[in-house]
């Protein structure tokens, strides 16, 4: 007991300092989830490729829906330890097994330069291959 009464006028000197909390903090890691898709990788893509090509370009999707077998998605998010989360996202399209279109927050970049900003979402339409058109009237 008298070693209480002892260390209380430590104890309350003590409090007048700041707290240590205040400049420490726990390290956090930065967590990075999905597929990261780059501007080079979409720049590879052209219309008529087969999922395996788009696959191999790509990787694997992160969600391929069995309710919408014509569409890959991929998501990308980095939750820095410091700082805003950034999410990026793209679909691809398939129309019998072939690549059609790409739309997301991932397009590739053009040679010209000066040019006003592009909008985060994209959606890019790729032509059919010009032999396609010739095989579609025969089938008719």
């Amino acid at each position: 007991m008298k070693r209480c009464l002892l260390l209380l006028p430590f104890l309350a000197a003590c409090s007048n300092t700041p707290q240590i909390t205040n400049y420490l903090t726990p390290y956090r890691i930065d967590v990075r989830q999905g597929n990261f898709v780059t501007q080079e990788m979409v720049a590879q893509l052209k219309p008529g490729l087969t999922r395996d090509q788009v696959r191999f370009i790509l990787g694997s999707p992160l969600v391929a829906d069995m309710f919408h077998a014509d569409r890959w998605d991929y998501v990308y998010r980095f939750r820095p330890g410091r700082g805003e989360v950034q999410q990026r996202t793209m679909t691809v399209f398939f129309q019998d097994n072939k690549l059609t279109r790409v739309a997301g927050d991932v397009v590739a970049e053009e040679a010209t330069t000066g040019q006003a900003p592009r909008p985060t979402t994209q959606v890019v339409e790729i032509p059919a291959p010009a032999g396609a058109a010739a095989d579609a009237q025969e089938k008719k």
